[in-house]
């Protein structure tokens, strides 16, 4: 008997440890057509059984919508679609390393297999298609050495082979995928580094598009990043296979993208469910899993692909950017693309001190930043204890870190701030022509006390640096970052124009001010003895606070890590 052991879990921490077992018994022949043309390797009692008649009914291969079922499509539709890479795979190869791997060597081929992180799916596939399914991941571990993490792989084998015509058509249709190129539409997470900063991307947009979910983990003292770990198994291991063959369809044709959209909706769906009951749940991972394993009761199949592409994401070019940011934060945390699995330590609240926040509070802030610095724990840039009342003061100390949070409590006990994604030296370039707005898309402003609550507006330009009169869209906020030369090969979904909020930051001598359109949501004096909170079309805010306030404390922190910390000066 050989066995290949399957990880899971997350964090360098296994769960429970599953087995892919390959008995002697087992038929290592190559198996192909067999009278049915295609669906030879599915359990028909398990398929509905309209899907099963139109398994027999295949139209001829053509680009319908997104809303069609893939079983009215030509199953060539799908490898016709993996084609279209010029990657310079040569279909023989492949089918000769399938022959010789799993025909002449099975236990050969058991010994250089990947370890994978997903227990087999099943996905309505017969004894002969769980077979089938084994041999071709034991075959794509040999052919491709270097992709040691892949969670998502046996979950596309097991849905593809439903509309393969045999292994060796199955093979090369996810021999495509694994070689496709083009950054702006990428298929899959091949190593932990990439899987990682996917994660953490998919952290970043949940952050905007599913507010109040992060403060609810995080208040909880759960861990977001094991929460956030586990956002593409909701969809290749939990969701119902009606479910997960409606989203292969719409991912083969657009590519991760949609991954996202895809289980934003279903985190939506969740934050709905949950909320009157979180009382009742003691661990929101498995709550979550349970819930998309359900999702049925909720919405059907067409209404969740609805809901996933109504929700404004960024554009595949600043997604990219935010990607291959978080890579390099998670590089800095010593995680490298040769590493299997690597353990990645969240922030330790535990001896935290302030004058202005909780260690809760603080925690509930941490997981609201974005995931490429709330990988790193905080330092203490200003406090007006130590340093001053002035804005003077509070430049000189700040200057030369991105980014920043803005942290104030009033005389009267309340808490409000500001996270800067941008440097506040940048006023400087900008001081001939007066006031100048600065910043990106990921400022926040936010309350704690006496209620928590988080403003940020949604929006496709996340990553690119905005400054108002002027300064150029591609600058970034992330170092070693540019962006890709590389043209679209998707589309984009069409979706209505609308004046972007740019006006993040502006300082001067006598003031700071934190959002500028239709209203100022942080203004601050030059003495920081006071200032006034505004509603604000930036951040689509409230007053953080009535009227103008008296500062009993202020303080400003940074982030602990190289990439953040610029040289003062430069």
């Amino acid at each position: 008997m050989y066995v290949c052991i399957l990880c899971s879990g997350s964090k360098g921490n296994l769960k429970s440890v599953s087995m892919m077992t390959i008995s002697e018994s087992d038929n290592w022949e190559i198996c192909s057509s067999s009278g049915m043309k295609y669906g030879q390797f599915v359990d028909w009692e398990k398929i509905d059984p309209e899907a099963a008649k139109r398994y027999h009914d295949v139209k001829p291969i053509q680009f319908l919508s997104n809303a069609v079922n893939i079983s009215s499509r030509s199953p060539s539709f799908l490898f016709s679609v993996c084609a279209e890479n010029k990657s310079g795979v040569n279909t023989q190869p492949w089918l000769y390393m399938l022959y010789f791997y799993i025909k002449v060597s099975p236990s050969g081929a058991l010994k250089g297999v990947l370890l994978l992180v997903l227990l087999l799916c099943r996905y309505c596939l017969n004894k002969a298609g769980l077979n089938s399914v084994k041999k071709i991941l034991l075959c794509l571990g040999k052919c491709f050495p270097e992709m040691n993490f892949c969670p998502i792989l046996p979950a596309l084998v097991s849905l593809i082979l439903h509309f393969s015509e045999d292994e060796a058509e199955c093979f090369y249709s996810v021999c495509r995928l694994i070689c496709y190129k083009d950054p702006n539409k990428r298929y899959i997470d091949q190593t932990f580094l990439t899987y990682r900063a996917s994660c953490m991307t998919f952290g970043d947009l949940a952050n905007r598009c599913c507010r109040g979910i992060r403060k609810l983990i995080a208040s909880s003292h759960q861990n977001l990043f094991e929460f956030y770990s586990d956002w593409i198994m909701w969809i290749f291991a939990d969701l119902p296979f009606t479910y997960a063959i409606r989203v292969l369809d719409v991912y083969i044709l657009e590519g991760y993208k949609v991954l996202y959209r895809v289980a934003l909706a279903l985190l939506s769906l969740y934050k709905v469910s949950v909320s009157s009951r979180v009382a009742d749940v003691e661990d929101f991972r498995t709550d979550m899993k349970r819930f998309v394993q359900s999702v049925a009761r909720h919405c059907t199949a067409e209404n969740l692909l609805e809901r996933a592409f109504m929700i404004p994401i960024a554009t595949r070019r600043e997604l990219n950017l935010l990607f291959n940011a978080n890579k390099d934060s998670l590089m800095q945390k010593g995680v490298s693309t040769h590493q299997k699995r690597q353990s990645v330590e969240t922030v330790d609240f535990t001896n935290f001190t302030s004058s202005v926040v909780t260690g809760t509070e603080m925690r509930v802030v941490w997981a609201w930043i974005p995931e490429r610095f709330a990988l790193f724990s905080p330092i203490r840039l200003f406090n007006t204890a130590e340093h001053g009342r002035s804005l003077a003061s509070l430049y000189s100390h700040v200057e030369g870190h991105e980014p920043a949070v803005l942290m104030i409590k009033t005389v009267d006990e309340e808490v409000f701030g500001a996270f800067l994604s941008t440097d506040v030296i940048e006023r400087r370039k900008h001081e001939s022509e007066g006031l100048t707005y600065f910043g990106t898309g990921e400022c926040f402003v936010f309350m704690l006390r006496p209620s928590m609550e988080r403003y940020q507006q949604a929006m496709v330009n996340i990553m690119t640096r905005r400054a108002s009169p002027q300064q150029d869209p591609s600058y970034l906020t992330v170092p070693f970052t540019a962006p890709s030369e590389e043209p679209m090969t998707a589309k984009e979904p069409k979706r209505p124009k609308e004046p972007e909020a740019s006006m993040f930051i502006a300082g001067s001598d006598s003031q700071l001010i934190i959002g500028g359109d239709g209203g100022h949501a942080l203004c601050l004096q030059e003495d920081l003895e006071g200032g006034y909170s505004e509603p604000c079309d930036t951040f689509k805010s409230i007053p953080l606070y009535k009227g103008h306030f008296k500062i009993q404390a202020l303080e400003v922190w940074g982030i602990q890590n190289s990439i953040s910390f610029a040289a003062l000066g430069s």
